[in-house]
């Protein structure tokens, strides 16, 4: 009997590593699923899903459908020497960890929202990447040692503590041009050490909480155009934790056109690579019609979609139950800590500029407790 054939596929995971595997050449999505489920020793992996790289966008599989129609005729022309690749990516954000019962596929997600928070242009939200930079801190690194007090090597211990991360690691590259490298070096070491006693999963959670409310942290987003001829596709589709977020990119940055969420949404279709979103009749919104690369694209983003409003309507009381949980334990602590550019501030106080150098106060951090020794911050910019 002849031997069926084979290929070998290689799935890249958040974390930067990969599995490999070899399948038939008729097999379907969901039989690379089962090895990634079997290699990675979890049931389940809820919020993610696997994509394939299209026209430089992530699409996620129909579990069903033959990885043929993915790869075209270079999986018919295949071998196991070259590796086809696959993408394991998060599919459904969500807002609490908690909603991932594994602890190996919540330490996947964090990985992915690690990667994005570099990623991210969402420069009005500055306060928010020191609380992240420290709570990713705690949970790589865990607590920050203290320095003894009195000590003869009291400056030195201050720099070694100043110099255990870099902050390119940890900071989008515009908040490191924006305030430089020394000036975080000096205020995230404070940030971090103020988790001292939060343990490395409770700091997973904390920072997968606080990356929920990050612009373009837990987002999908897929390029489209407003007119079919276009050449440039200026818009991008986000699928967000509650709907839909419709930008228009000027001059680089990206700007809010309409805010969806599921239960305003009243129909989304799509007719070859013409993709249409309509509101309730409430909103006395215009149908909005925008196009896609391809019919291809068009039929994937729609699944994505209807899979996201489903995962939402299946976990919406138990996302609720847990912010329930959340908000009762964080009334059990508070406290405020500031951080701020004193030098830029000193110079501007002398230029007698008192109300323009308030704004170098960057960092107004409440810290709330949740539990014995679990923190929580939330920032806001002076």
């Amino acid at each position: 009997m002849r031997t069926p054939q084979k290929r070998h596929v290689c799935i890249l995971l958040p974390n930067k590593q990969h599995l490999d595997c070899t399948v038939r050449v008729r097999a379907r999505g969901q039989e690379v699923l089962n090895i990634v489920l079997k290699q990675l020793s979890v049931s389940e992996l809820s919020v993610f899903g696997l994509a394939v790289l299209r026209d430089n966008e992530y699409l996620f599989l129909y579990l069903e459908q033959k990885l043929s129609k993915y790869f075209g005729k270079t999986w018919s022309r295949g071998s196991l020497m070259v590796p086809f690749i696959l993408f394991l990516r998060v599919k459904y954000y969500v807002e609490s960890g908690l909603l991932i019962m594994s602890s190996k596929v919540r330490q996947l997600y964090y990985a992915e929202l690690r990667q994005k928070v570099l990623r991210s242009q969402s420069r009005l939200q500055e306060a928010l990447f020191f609380q992240l930079a420290a709570s990713a801190l705690q949970a790589e690194v865990g607590d920050l040692e203290q320095r003894a007090e009195g000590s003869d090597e009291e400056e030195g211990e201050e720099n070694r503590h100043r110099h255990y991360f870099l902050p390119e690691d940890f900071f989008p590259s515009w908040l490191i041009k924006r305030r430089g490298r020394e000036f975080l070096l000096q205020h995230c070491p404070p940030l971090h050490a103020e988790l001292r006693g939060v343990t490395r999963s409770q700091a997973v959670l904390q920072f997968i909480k606080e990356a929920s409310s990050l612009q373009d942290g837990p987002v999908t987003f897929y390029r489209m155009r407003q007119e079919k001829k276009e050449l440039r596709s200026s818009i991008l589709l986000g699928v967000t934790l509650k709907g839909v977020h419709i930008y228009q990119e000027v001059e680089g940055k990206q700007c809010l056109l309409h805010d969806f969420s599921w239960t305003v949404i009243e129909r989304l279709t799509f007719q070859g690579s013409r993709f249409e979103i309509a509101g309730v009749g409430s909103l006395c919104l215009p149908k909005l019609v925008f196009y896609t690369p391809s019919a291809f694209h068009s039929k994937h983003v729609l699944r994505h979609l209807s899979d996201s409003h489903w995962f939402h309507m299946n976990t919406r009381d138990a996302a609720s139950h847990i912010q329930q949980l959340e908000d009762k334990q964080a009334s059990h602590f508070y406290k405020e800590a500031y951080i701020c550019d004193t030098t830029r501030l000193a110079h501007r106080l002398q230029s007698n500029s008192v109300t323009s150098s308030m704004s170098d106060c960057s960092v107004v951090v409440e810290a709330n407790a949740l539990g014995p020794k679990r923190r929580k911050t939330k920032s806001q910019v002076s």
